[in-house]
């Protein structure tokens, strides 16, 4: 009975469970959702004041474009949540000390929720000028 036990235990360590796709889909879901917002700040943020650009009397935008601001805190949040969802499920998933502590998944979180409250900061700036 005990080697039975001992066998069914082996072949369930070596399986991943639904957990462990549900943490490997919220993982990368938060990395595309930051590399989708790093490419939406791009046409969202204002424009750089280049000497030149001035010298040729271009208009530069100097402030934030409202909708695409609002879709980029949406996606931010997103990869934000993704992350922290994540590393819930791996605190209660771990049973090891030895266990990967997933440092990537931190910054992301850290980086994330940081440049939202730039954002924040810069688009309140701009409307208080």
């Amino acid at each position: 009975m005990t080697k039975v036990m001992v066998t069914n235990r082996r072949n369930r360590l070596k399986e991943p469970d639904k957990w462990v796709y549900i943490a490997r889909v919220l993982a990368i879901g938060g990395w595309i959702f930051f590399i989708f917002a790093l490419v939406l700040s791009y046409y969202a943020a204002p424009d750089k004041d280049y000497g030149m650009l001035r010298y040729h009397n271009i208009e530069i935008r100097r402030n934030w474009l409202q909708p695409l601001t609002d879709y980029l805190y949406m996606v931010l949040w997103l990869s934000a949540l993704s992350s922290l969802f994540y590393l819930f499920i791996q605190k209660y998933r771990r049973r090891r000390k030895t266990d990967n502590r997933h440092f990537n998944l931190w910054l992301l979180l850290v980086i994330t929720i940081a440049w939202v409250v730039y954002i924040y900061v810069q688009t309140t700036n701009m409307m208080a000028h």
